[in-house]
């Protein structure tokens, strides 16, 4: 095999709620991650000579050693002591530094990649102990599908598989730092926690309308005051069907659950036309079909 074609998913959180933080700094949560068919393309080919290379169609984009698809590279190829390089392109489609894990995912799809390409005969499960080294949403994007994520975003529990529904994404024009986010919420003190275990009883019961009943983001109480603008499109859609809307991980994208591709349709177009965003995707939720031998 001297090439393969891969598609890294985004991902959104049906809910994320922070319990607390621990000396080292990390702070310990508890969130629902769901991967949508919103995706970047990565092909990766075998080169004869031993340099990782990176390309992209975005030209702000860093593709040296900083760029964490490089890095999974070469994690693999150090710890295997492959003498084959590869070149990696990313053809990237979900927004960049947008709550919605397109690093991660990138990188994901990498270790996948490559252990198919060089036989290495890694599981899922080694897979994803790697992948935590790079970050801590990268064993999840190994995983994808409806996961429940505890202690600092690494412990997943698969989840009954979300209902269908069409999703809206709307990444507004603006930045927001995760380091910054968490440093505000520190020195606040949560009122109030989304029903997590609401949103799992939902799925369960594979009810719809529960699971975006209880939705809830306590990341929101922070980065809205910062850019009120995620509100604003988070109310476009609400009054277009949605039956949740919510800001994804912390922030600026945020996500709409519909029952009608329609209603999602009339929210993109009054999201444009009101210039909050020109970053706006339907999609859908991204099912995963669970292999039995995939741990």
């Amino acid at each position: 095999m001297n090439q393969i074609e891969l598609k890294a998913l985004a991902k959104i959180n049906l809910g994320l709620d922070v319990l607390g933080k621990r000396e080292n700094g990390y702070h310990d949560v508890r969130m629902i991650m769901q991967s949508i068919y919103l995706y970047d393309e990565v092909k990766i080919e075998k080169k004869d000579t031993p340099e990782i290379e990176v390309v992209s169609n975005l030209n702000f984009l860093p593709t040296g050693e900083d760029n964490i698809a490089y890095k999974a590279a070469r994690l693999l190829q150090e710890e295997f002591k492959i003498s084959d390089g590869v070149k990696i392109t990313l053809k990237k489609h979900i927004p960049v530094a947008a709550g919605l894990a397109g690093g991660s995912s990138n990188a994901a799809a990498v270790l996948f990649g490559m252990n198919r390409m060089f036989r290495l005969g890694l599981s899922q499960k080694s897979l994803m102990e790697r992948g935590v080294k790079l970050g801590a949403d990268v064993p999840y994007c190994i995983m994808r599908g409806t996961v429940l994520a505890e202690g600092i975003g690494e412990e997943l529990h698969k989840l009954p598989a979300m209902p269908k529904c069409t999703v809206l994404i709307a990444k507004p024009p603006v930045s927001v730092s995760t380091k910054t986010v968490y440093e505000a919420l520190d020195s606040k003190e949560i009122t109030e926690h989304p029903d997590i275990d609401g949103i799992i009883e939902g799925l369960e019961r594979q009810d719809l309308k529960k699971i975006a009943g209880c939705m809830g983001n306590v990341l929101e109480d922070v980065t809205i005051p910062m850019h009120p603008v995620i509100d604003e499109i988070k109310q476009v859609m609400k009054d277009c069907g949605a039956l949740g809307a919510m800001m994804s991980g912390s922030g600026p994208t945020v996500f709409g659950l519909f029952e009608s591709r329609a209603g999602a349709r009339d929210a993109q177009r009054r999201i444009r036309e009101k210039a909050l965003t020109r970053q706006v995707y339907v999609t859908n939720i991204h099912s995963v079909r669970r292999n039995q031998n995939a741990d």
